[in-house]
């Protein structure tokens, strides 16, 4: 039996942010059309971390299971927050094909999806992106988001200020051609922003509860994963036209939509999937009413990510693809 193996460094070298944003647009849309088979993820969770997340997924042109692991508290080691493998499988014979280093496709991937918002939700001519958090995932974000508008400036709120410095010198040797800002506080961020994407790990929402500040604005959830987690104040669903998830069960694993659809923030029948959306444009021989691009990017609108195996697995078979074409990764024989 021979695996291929992935590093990151492979699977950077073997597709373009481009290339993904595509592959996660098709996931949205197979999954809106159920040609997957994707059992709920199995969760094993040991205090305040997640000692194994086993997420299977099948479709008709293979089949893969991500293993995780997520310690929320991994910065006080300097350490990233989410480590694992994904494995692939050919679909004819079960056979194990490749093993992807699950950390970088994972911190690919969900940067695509939040950019496949911004390519479908937000304005075409904003210039300027509003970050909170400076890990791993908010780098990847931003770099992501940089592919879909033309950014000319970038203001970045941490709690964690002494991170502020290195991040911000990485972020300018990636996107040379943006302004990079370091915001005095979350008001200061929302103010200057017309895209806020947040990235952190917090239990208590880490905007102000202002609704002014979020008007005619697209937002970006990625980092509440658990019912606990809110990034999101009342404030912001005072002022949403739109909330658009990436899978059914956000609604599910969430705070920053469990809270407010418990308080009565937010009604269900506000929120679709953004696979929906898709789906629905391509359908619709013209874009009227709901599906009506121009109008939706006019509005306020915010987009919920939580994840699903599918995007692991049709990212991680376009990874795998493109390395085999290129002579990527090493084979070892088992």
């Amino acid at each position: 039996m021979e695996i291929l193996t992935l590093a990151g460094n492979d699977i950077v070298a073997a597709v373009s942010p481009g290339e993904i944003m595509d592959t996660v647009e098709e996931a949205m849309v197979v999954y809106e059309q159920g040609g997957v088979y994707m059992p709920p993820r199995m969760h094993l969770t040991y205090g305040n971390n997640d000692m194994l997340l086993l997420m299977p997924c099948f479709t008709s042109k293979g089949f893969g299971t991500k293993l995780v692991t997520v310690f929320p508290e991994n910065s006080k080691y300097n350490a990233p927050v989410t480590n694992g493998v994904v494995l692939l499988n050919r679909a004819e014979t079960g056979e194990p094909i490749a093993l992807l280093n699950g950390f970088v496709l994972t911190a690919l991937r969900t940067a695509a999806v939040g950019s496949v918002s911004i390519r479908h939700l937000a304005p075409d001519n904003v210039t300027k992106l509003g970050l909170v958090g400076a890990g791993v995932q908010g780098y990847y974000q931003a770099l992501f988001a940089a592919q879909t508008r033309p950014l000319k400036e970038l203001y970045l709120f941490s709690r964690s200020v002494h991170k502020l410095g290195g991040f911000m010198e990485k972020l300018a040797d990636a996107l040379p051609g943006v302004r990079l800002h370091q915001a005095p506080s979350p008001e200061a961020l929302l103010e200057a922003a017309d895209i806020v994407i947040t990235a952190t790990t917090s239990n208590e929402p880490v905007l102000p509860n202002e609704p002014s500040l979020y008007r005619g604005k697209h937002f970006v959830g990625i980092g509440s994963f658990r019912p606990q987690m809110r990034e999101f104040p009342a404030a912001l669903f005072k002022e949403v036209d739109r909330v658009f998830v990436d899978t059914e069960h956000a609604l599910e694993e969430t705070g920053d939509l469990i809270t407010p659809l418990a308080e009565g923030w937010l009604e269900r029948s506000r929120i679709q999937t953004l696979g929906h959306y898709l789906l629905s444009r391509q359908e619709k021989s013209n874009s009227s009413g709901d599906y009506d691009q121009a109008k939706i990017k006019s509005m306020t609108t915010f987009f919920k990510s939580v994840g699903m195996a599918l995007f692991d697995l049709m990212v991680g078979q376009l990874i795998y693809e493109k390395a085999v074409e290129k002579g990527l990764g090493q084979t070892i024989r088992l």
